[in-house]
């Protein structure tokens, strides 16, 4: 017989897997021409973030002493951009996917289960991102507005890659276990993930000398079930690793 945590480990693996197709995209930031660009993507899809913009919930900025800075997104033909005129240290957003409903087949439709010929199950889909741009004055907080947060336990990252770096997982500002954790989101985002721990914890090495996106997804009931029966988050936390001087 399987040891029990083993066995939470693989129901929780195979729980994700069957019910996640209508939430692997994510948003996260990054380098685009020398601006901080909002992505909506998976892997190496950077799907258009211009028709997307209406479903951005929140886009906020912050200073190393984590407070509130102002900050915007402006829209160009192919780009959404961050205004970093106040030079923040973060950058955080929140986008609305909708309800979605999974048919009996498998495939997801956007629509409540009532709305959806032969759906089983109907989910809110929501999306989170912090990028930090550079150390703190004190660790990362829970911020306003994330409600899934991948939080790491030092105010300074390292530096180089294969560097361990400690992690929890917030859900609504508490550690939440069971999350699972994709350490490369945009290089191999179909690794097999890590669980966090009932402290809501990971730890994980560092991928690349540059931009690192860590991903974390997380299903939980949803408060109203007759608009969705489960809400499905996926939270990114991105960061770049300095190159050496050219």
């Amino acid at each position: 017989m399987l040891p029990n945590k083993i066995f939470l480990v693989i129901i929780l693996l195979l729980s994700v897997f069957a019910t996640a197709a209508a939430s692997a995209h994510g948003i996260w930031f990054a380098e685009r021409s020398k601006q901080l660009a909002l992505i909506f993507g998976v892997g190496a899809d950077d799907l258009n973030m211009v028709e997307r913009l209406p479903l951005i919930t929140d886009i906020a900025a912050y200073d190393v002493l984590q407070k509130p800075v102002e900050t915007s997104l402006r829209a160009s033909e192919f780009l959404v951009t961050a205004n970093l005129d106040a030079h923040p240290a973060i950058v955080a957003a929140a986008f609305d996917n909708g309800i979605w409903s999974q048919k009996k087949d498998g495939s997801w439709s956007r629509g409540r289960r009532q709305e959806i010929e032969n759906a089983v199950l109907s989910a809110a889909v929501l999306k989170f991102t912090v990028h930090l741009r550079s150390p703190l004055a004190e660790p990362l907080g829970n911020l306003p507005g994330q409600d899934l947060q991948i939080v790491p336990d030092d105010a300074i990252l390292p530096d180089k890659k294969d560097s361990e770096i400690g992690l929890r997982v917030l859900y609504r500002g508490k550690p939440v276990a069971g999350a699972t954790v994709v350490v490369d989101y945009v290089n191999d985002p179909d690794a097999t993930p890590i669980v966090s721990d009932e402290d809501g914890r990971v730890r994980l090495r560092i991928r690349n000398q540059g931009l690192n996106v860590i991903q974390a997804y997380y299903a939980t009931k949803n408060d109203d079930p007759e608009v969705a029966d489960k809400v499905q988050i996926v939270a990114t936390l991105s960061f770049v690793l300095p190159h050496e001087p050219e």
